[in-house]
């Protein structure tokens, strides 16, 4: 299996070299030169397994014999051994036809830790076959630092920088991250939005000169073994449901479309989908984008989903490159407009490409409350600000087909207690292992939206022993 760049000039690279690059040298996101096919024979195979079983069997064409077998069982029984669940992701029915996927059984209760437990085995694992130290860097709006922070923390192999706005995540999900005392681990609290620690990630990326020096490696879904490992579960999830005999549909609470990404991917890997509906809190630039066919930045505005308060959806390149039948110039040229003008049209045989796979819904904020508090009364199910986004829109989602849909439930509750309380008048408790979490004390540095203070920051704290 070989990598190719959405921008199409970097170098065609295996399944390793991607998991260590992260972001491409133009720019770019890497995807596969072709996607794997599965067989209605092999999905239908996986029925019965456990969700351990079936990650071996949805990523090892992708990795193609990059890591041997045994290996890669080990690390995937290592990667979920700490999941509170015995099913990993199970499923819980809220109605004759809706259908919770519980993505926040690992260890920072949220959808990340099912791709990051693996990721960080994956990198500590070649890094060490090769020898090398990296220095992995991130942006968060929320919950992918502290999945990140926790499964990277303690190996030799990598110091982890994270970068979160300052303010703009909640209380528990930041301190899940600066709470962290691993010397390997470095919090640093931006003042700016997600978009802009993810432009300052971008640009580490982009200066070639610190990027091989320091050898940066990426945590964020930029890197296409974080995409790859969140396939697993609409495969798990389809065949629970009766796939391949039919179709299943997912409403996905979607920020930086890397979620829905996985779900697009598993589709063209030959699992039968129905609809891909990409659910927004007021930060609706995707839904907008599906609607007009123009992609246009717009003020970012912090809510009580704050991993959705996002503008530059990276994933989103990914997608495009598909749409715009794999044409590099094209996406080089659009994301180029993006910069320079703040956003750009998309073609009319593209967006009508997207239009084929995808839906979109936007959910503002009262809305978002009103269905914590009705599912709550009705199905007895507390569920976080996203998850009650997706909930919302899978409620308004005209679906005239039979299936079954799954709206992604990608946080616990107890990672936004006020909007719990706000909603259904209670508040969730934390797991035993985080009682105590509000009193840890936390270690942070604050800083300027500077690339050059973060990246000076880095060179003075990484470790090098």
């Amino acid at each position: 299996m070989q990598y190719i760049s959405t921008r199409g000039s970097a170098p065609v690279l295996g399944f390793e070299d991607v998991l260590l690059a992260g972001l491409a040298r133009d720019g770019g996101l890497y995807v596969p030169e072709t996607w794997p096919q599965f067989s209605a024979q092999e999905i239908r195979a996986l029925a019965g397994q456990r969700y351990q079983d079936q990650v071996l069997a949805v990523t090892r064409p992708l990795i193609d014999g990059a890591i041997p077998d045994d290996d890669l069982a080990d690390m995937v029984e290592q990667a979920y051994d700490g999941f509170t669940h015995p099913a990993v992701v199970p499923l819980k029915q809220l109605s004759p036809s809706t259908w919770l996927l519980e993505l926040f059984h690992g260890p920072t209760l949220a959808f990340k830790d099912v791709a990051m437990q693996l990721l960080a085995r994956l990198i500590d694992y070649e890094l060490n076959r090769r020898g090398q130290r990296a220095t992995i860097i991130g942006a968060t709006s929320g919950d992918t630092g502290a999945a990140a922070v926790e499964a990277f923390k303690g190996l030799k192999s990598v110091d982890i920088f994270i970068l979160h706005p300052e303010g703009r995540v909640s209380e528990v999900q930041r301190r899940q991250m600066t709470t962290v005392t691993a010397e390997n681990v470095h919090n640093i609290a931006l003042q700016g939005t997600f978009d802009d620690c993810q432009t300052i990630v971008k640009g580490l990326f982009g200066d070639l000169e610190f990027r091989e020096r320091m050898n940066l490696g990426g945590v964020n879904s930029i890197n296409w073994a974080r995409v790859m490992a969140q396939i697993v579960y609409f495969f798990s999830s389809a065949v629970a449901l009766g796939g391949p005999e039919r179709a299943v549909s997912f409403v996905v609470p979607t920020g930086n479309f890397g979620d829905i990404f996985a779900g697009y991917a598993a589709k063209r890997m030959g699992l039968p989908i129905d609809r891909l509906v990409i659910a927004t809190n007021v930060n609706d630039i995707l839904a907008r984008t599906l609607a007009t066919g123009r992609y246009q930045l717009d003020d970012v505005v912090a809510t009580m989903s704050p991993s959705m308060d996002i503008q530059i959806s990276s994933n989103f390149e990914r997608v495009l490159f598909d749409a715009l039948g794999r044409d590099g110039d094209a996406v080089t040229a659009l994301m180029g407009e993006l910069t320079e003008d703040g956003g750009f049209s998309i073609p009319q045989n593209a967006i009508g490409a997207l239009r084929a796979d995808f839906d979109a819904g936007r959910c503002d904020e009262a809305a978002t409350l009103a269905e914590i508090g009705s599912t709550f009364q009705q199905t007895g199910e507390l569920v976080d600000p996203h998850t009650a986004v997706g909930l919302a829109v899978a409620r308004g989602f005209d679906h005239p087909g039979q299936s079954p849909v799954v709206a992604l439930a990608t946080a616990h509750p107890a990672k936004f207690p006020d909007a719990a309380q706000q909603a259904a008048g209670t508040v969730p408790e934390l797991p035993a292992h985080m009682a105590d979490l509000l009193q840890r004390p936390e270690q942070i540095e604050v800083m300027a939206n500077s690339l050059d203070q973060v990246r000076a920051h880095i060179e003075q704290s990484r470790n090098d022993s």
